[in-house]
């Protein structure tokens, strides 16, 4: 029953306890005896390291896993290695693993903040933020995470001001126009950046491209008409309209000079 609580069926539930409020759960790992890496002769235990790693609130509470790992020793004298269960944790990161992928969720996809996630697990803010780029750069590096794009968009945008100037420094967006789903971010606002991004994606996926959305900027042209040459381009109604918006009250200006 506790290791359903748990949800890992692979280990022993040793003791619960609740500590100022928070929840410790002391596990160790019920698993096969493995062989040595190096030799491939048997192992026998050395010692044991504990463990803390954040875990997911239980029941409103603070969570942690109180990890016993096992620490096997070669008899064949290669020394002495860690036991390692992803299901658990990754090393180096000091939170479970279904903690770290619950985070990235909510840090990526619901665009909550670190500081935020980091209280209701009951860690620190770098806690968080290590699991956060160790999970998230694997899915940002996922060759199929795109998909098919029929509609395809370039957007500037002011990424922050840097230095005692407050120099502005700009970056494209790159978008999926049709699902609404930003694709990759690149520096800069010029044609480099997004025609680079462009040569690194399959032709196929390129030809796929029916529609191009810009707005009205001159190297974003440049991108569709070196990269995009099939596409039909389109300007973004914002643009668009604040453009004709400007030339009326110019026209209005004008006609109210000659007056």
């Amino acid at each position: 029953m506790c290791e359903l609580l748990v949800g890992l069926g692979d280990v022993t539930v040793l003791e619960v306890t609740e500590i100022d409020g928070v929840l410790r759960v002391r596990i160790e790992t019920g698993g096969r005896r493995p062989l040595c890496p190096d030799c491939g002769e048997r192992v026998v235990v050395k010692d044991r390291d504990t463990v803390e790693l954040a875990d997911l609130p239980c029941f409103g509470r603070a969570t942690v896993l109180v990890w016993r790992k096992v620490r096997w020793a070669c008899v064949g004298g290669c020394g002495s290695f860690t036991e390692k269960v992803s299901q658990i944790g990754v090393s180096r990161l000091g939170i479970t693993d279904r903690a770290a992928r619950w985070a990235t969720l909510q840090v990526g996809r619901h665009g909550r903040s670190v500081s935020e996630v980091a209280w209701d697990l009951g860690c620190g803010w770098h806690a968080v933020m290590d699991a956060v780029v160790a999970y998230g750069q694997a899915l940002v590096d996922d060759p199929d995470r795109f998909g098919d794009v029929t509609a395809f968009g370039l957007d500037e945008t002011l990424f922050c001001r840097l230095g005692r100037w407050r120099t502005q420094q700009w970056s494209t967006q790159i978008v999926d126009v049709g699902r609404g789903q930003l694709l990759d971010v690149v520096e800069g606002r010029s044609a480099t950046g997004p025609c680079e991004w462009l040569a690194d994606r399959p032709d196929a996926w390129r030809d796929a491209i029916q529609w191009a959305t810009l707005d009205l900027s001159g190297p974003y042209r440049k991108v569709f008409d070196t990269m995009l040459p099939d596409a039909v381009q389109v300007a973004d109604p914002f643009h668009v309209i604040k453009l004709a918006n400007t030339k009326l009250d110019e026209c209005r200006v004008g006609s109210r000079t000659r007056r």
